[in-house]
């Protein structure tokens, strides 16, 4: 097995002098000259080359040295002391794949990061939009049956598609979002928190400590019925009780034409919900806000509200008590106030859009959409997922197919296969594979807070927008797997 690196001027006095705020990255000129082609070559290369060889390569990759440094800049191919074992996940992990530019980098991942280290029982599920479509949306349902079955997923971002997206695929229909589908089979709620590099700056520089959301998956909005009115006319909400007579609510009188829409949510959703967010809060040790609109939706948030105080109440406050910690309930628009002038330090428990809305406003506020975990977690705690808050980066994907290079940020992508790795390690009671997410996280954040190699998106978060500041998604993860190898040889 053999490794690459890169040594320079820049690099050791980068490495030998106090860390400074987003400076450029030491190893960015040579990272930048490789090809994706010479990377593989100098990755595939034997632990025998000779020196000649590696000098070959190098010629091959045109690697472009800056004059000052050229005497003291070098590539060395090195002997690992010893192979890496494989660490062996005892159950099996259901995996999610994607669409687009999330779908590349998902790929590449598992394929040099996961893969090489440890021996695992993948269940894949293909969830790219035209297999989707293929099956009806089938696949939907079975992968999120599947993480039922086996109690942890690991999952891609994925297309939700609009009227220009059935256009683009030729859609049999446009079919529901799948975070929606999977959410509402599983239950449970959404957890989004910060990953947190001190090297980023944050847009809210009052942030010094992390905002995880709770995202309330069912229900609302995502679950909604609605439609346009074609003209005037009379709408009406029926309910029918089993075993009882029709009850009608008035709810307008159209004038003309117009939209309208039914939403619902249960007691036992919304219970479950609580339960969730009151145990994350005592786990964390951090104080709970429930936020809703009750003022204006008296009885549908009103009803949040009550079963929040009740569970509170008979269940959780003692043990509130004991850590220190509190839980209140504050109306939404104050909620977001407070949030921006706060320290953070907290919980936000959600409905399903405003923590929808509000997880991507804390994660670039954080620094970065790129830097946003997502977990669904049910109430008993059985049932685990894990995925990247953002999207399938279009914008990039446009790019990568005109053969562009592209610099996708990969954190929260690779967080999602850690973090479903560490929940699989906790219910399995296998240590080492809790110790090797956690390795390849730090070696995540690492890379970004010492050596200063970063993806386009947080060289910007920086202030940095020339070209050296920032390296290709394929060099960032080259730079992780280089230093999550060194990390785990060191420990052998």
């Amino acid at each position: 097995m053999s490794s690459v690196r890169f040594t320079s001027a820049l690099a050791r006095r980068s490495l030998n002098s106090p860390l400074l705020p987003c400076a450029a990255p030491p190893t960015s000129s040579a990272l930048r000259s490789f090809s994706s082609a010479s990377y593989s070559a100098f990755s595939s290369s034997s632990s025998s080359s000779s020196p000649s060889t590696a000098r070959a390569l190098a010629s091959s990759a045109r690697i472009s040295r800056p004059a000052a440094a050229r005497s003291l800049y070098r590539i060395q191919s090195r002997n690992m002391a010893t192979e890496i074992q494989k660490i062996k996940v005892k159950n099996p992990v259901v995996e999610l794949d994607g669409d687009e530019m999330t779908r590349i980098i998902w790929k590449e991942i598992r394929e040099k990061l996961i893969l090489p280290f440890l021996d695992i029982d993948l269940k894949y599920y293909d969830l790219g939009l035209e297999y989707r479509d293929q099956t009806d949306d089938k696949v939907t349902v079975e992968s999120a049956e599947a993480i039922k079955k086996y109690g942890v997923g690991v999952k891609c971002a994925t297309i939700t598609p609009d009227e220009a997206r059935v256009e683009e695929f030729k859609l049999k229909k446009m079919w529901l979002s799948p975070n929606g589908t999977i959410r509402n089979i599983l239950g449970g709620t959404v957890f989004r928190e910060p990953i947190v590099i001190p090297r980023i700056p944050r847009l809210v520089p009052g942030w010094t400590k992390p905002i995880i959301i709770g995202r309330h998956a069912f229900g609302d909005q995502y679950r909604a019925t609605d439609r346009v009115i074609p003209g005037p006319g009379k709408l009406e909400l029926v309910y029918t009780p089993e075993g009882g007579q029709p009850e009608s609510i008035k709810v307008y009188d159209f004038q003309g034409g117009g939209v309208t829409q039914t939403q619902y949510n249960t007691d036992e959703s919304i219970r479950g919900f609580a339960h969730a967010s009151f145990k994350l809060a005592l786990a964390k040790s951090l104080p709970l806000y429930m936020s809703t609109k009750n003022t204006i939706l008296k009885k549908y948030d009103g009803r949040f509200k009550d079963i929040f105080q009740e569970i509170f109440e008979s269940t959780y406050k003692k043990e509130f008590d004991a850590k220190g910690i509190w839980y209140e309930h504050r109306l939404i628009d104050d909620m977001v106030a407070q949030m921006i002038k706060s320290e953070g330090g907290f919980i936000m428990a959600l409905k399903n859009y405003d923590g929808d809305v509000q997880s991507d406003i804390v994660a670039q506020g954080f620094g970065s959409l790129g830097l946003m975990t997502s977990t669904l977690i049910t109430p008993d705690g059985k049932t685990f997922e894990s995925e990247a808050a953002h999207g399938t980066v279009t914008r990039h994907y446009r790019e990568h197919q005109k053969g562009r290079e592209t610099s996708t940020n990969p954190i929260a992508s690779i967080f999602a296969w850690t973090r479903g790795l560490v929940q699989r390690g906790i219910i399995d009671e296998t240590p080492d594979v809790v110790k090797f997410a956690e390795a390849l996280e730090r070696a995540c954040i690492d890379v970004v807070n010492e050596e200063g190699i970063m993806t386009k998106d947080l060289a910007l978060a920086c202030g940095r927008k020339e070209r050296e500041a920032w390296v290709t998604t394929r060099e960032y993860m080259a730079a992780v797997e280089k230093r999550l190898k060194s990390d785990l040889k060191s420990r052998l």
